[in-house]
């Protein structure tokens, strides 16, 4: 079924080569593999190092959250939108990011998002109101979203062995998921030393030295100038995700009683509805159904989507129970979360080597297991519950990093590398759609006692489906 994916419109030429400089006169063949090899290093150190800048910005600052309402007020709800206005910008336009990235070449759109992230990133630590903060958190979720599909798409061509690929995905996954672990970990040290604005400014140089990298090392993907801009499928795709969290957001506040939370899910519906027929009809796609034929593409989408769902909505709910149900620190909800950073790295780097000698399928469901141990554990937590506990907890939750890399690996590879700027942006769209709804979801089961009891239980149930997913839909090779 794979086969037909090549059918896809808008995709280039499956034969197109992308080769190294050829050696210079003189220089043996050996010298020359060394020369390539290492700038495929050096190239994914680049694409790694913009993609840990994102993911970190996903969590980073749910430790701040307090911090920032002292100082510039807000409500919950407020505060949920402060991270959820990141990961839907994030979200909203990947596809089409995706997309363009196959038309005029990801390298360029990768920079064009680094500088976007850094301007964002930048008006963030200025901004003197909480709605300027979330307007300027919606910049860099946009820039972000230039960037994530353009990053697996140069990694495609920069590695075109499976195997070679899989281990650089094993890198860039554990930067990723580094990112993601180091966030409340930062976020603590940075806020205690030098304010919340701090977690933002950090971001300025990252970007600009990961700019200079990828122009230096990185190769530009071949151009395909005939594929259409899809502005139905933005716009309906834009609508969707933004009624859906901010339905769930608005419950959590008010309840399902009263009659906004059901329009907006409603209109979300609707608008999912439109969506789908749009691009069943739009001769260039930027959600090309045709991917969907394929089971492991399929099945590690929607695995993807129940991954950040339950990661980032269990990550905002466990620093809002340390700081305001336990009333620790700032400083110590970081610190109480460094063993299980090191345990993302250290699990991602590993799910690239078991991934390139099993497959995806046994690192998926031994990262997905773990965690939903961790999440079950945890949902037992109270407000006397032993340190000990938690840490146990979020340890386990950190092994979710098992899974990570395999999954992109398994949605990789059932695309094609004709295909890999438009499956990355399919993958990592459903990815931080889930994220946004996790944040709106489990956050809106926190309820004013911030306990852990309802949203963990809940996020433990959507470990077990993915599980699920895994186990039936997923196959071997």
């Amino acid at each position: 079924m794979e086969s037909d994916l090549r059918d896809l419109p808008g995709s280039r030429p499956a034969g197109t080569p992308v080769t190294p400089n050829p050696p210079a006169r003189g220089q043996t063949a050996a010298t020359g593999r060394a020369a390539a090899a290492g700038r495929a290093a050096a190239a994914l150190i680049s694409v790694g190092l913009g993609f840990f800048v994102i993911q970190l910005d996903v969590t980073i600052v749910n430790v701040a959250l307090p911090a920032i309402q002292r100082q510039i007020g807000g409500s919950l709800a407020g505060l949920q939108w402060v991270v959820d206005a990141y990961t839907l910008a994030l979200a909203a336009i990947m596809l089409t990011a995706g997309s363009t990235a196959d038309r005029v070449g990801a390298r360029k759109v990768f920079t064009v998002g680094l500088a976007v992230f850094a301007l964002g990133s930048a008006a963030c630590a200025a901004a003197p109101a909480l709605g300027v903060l979330i307007a300027a958190r919606t910049v860099q979720g946009l820039g972000a979203s230039a960037m994530l599909p353009c990053s697996l798409a140069l990694l495609v061509l920069q590695f075109p062995d499976p195997r070679a690929r899989a281990r650089a995905l094993g890198i860039w996954g554990g930067m990723g998921s580094l990112g993601v672990a180091l966030g409340p970990v930062a976020g603590g040290v940075l806020v205690t030393v030098a304010g919340w604005r701090s977690i933002f400014l950090v971001n300025v140089p990252v970007c600009l030295l990961t700019i200079v990298l990828l122009r230096r090392y990185a190769t530009e993907s071949p151009a395909n100038p005939d594929r259409r801009a899809d502005v139905p499928g933005l716009l309906l795709g834009v609508v969707m995700l933004a009624a859906f969290t901010a339905s769930f957001i608005t419950a959590g506040q008010q309840g399902w009683l009263v009659p906004l939370p059901g329009i907006l899910l409603g209109a979300g519906l609707a608008a999912g509805w439109l969506f789908l027929r749009a691009e069943r009809h739009h001769p260039h796609p930027i959600l090309p159904l045709a991917l969907f034929r394929s089971r492991n593409f399929s099945g590690a989408t929607a695995v993807g989507m129940i991954f950040n769902l339950v990661l980032y909505g269990s990550l905002l709910c466990l620093s809002l129970y340390l700081q305001g149900s336990r009333h620790e620190p700032v400083l110590a909800t970081g610190l109480l979360l460094v063993p299980s950073s090191v345990v993302v790295g250290l699990g991602s780097l590993a799910s690239g080597r078991l991934t390139a000698r099993f497959g995806p399928r046994p690192p998926m469901i031994a990262g997905l297991a773990l965690a939903a141990a961790g999440t079950a554990l945890l949902a037992t937590a109270g407000t006397s519950t032993p340190l000990a506990v938690i840490l146990a907890g979020s340890l386990l939750i950190g092994l979710i990093s098992l899974a990570m890399p395999a999954m992109t690996a398994a949605a990789v590879g059932a695309a094609g590398p004709e295909h890999a700027g438009v499956a990355s942006g399919v993958l990592n769209t459903a990815r931080q759609s889930g994220g946004a709804l996790g944040v709106a979801v489990l956050g809106s089961l926190l309820g004013h006692t911030l306990s852990l009891h309802v949203p963990l239980l809940v996020a433990t149930a959507g470990y077990l489906v993915a599980i699920a997913l895994v186990c039936v839909v997923l196959r071997d090779g």
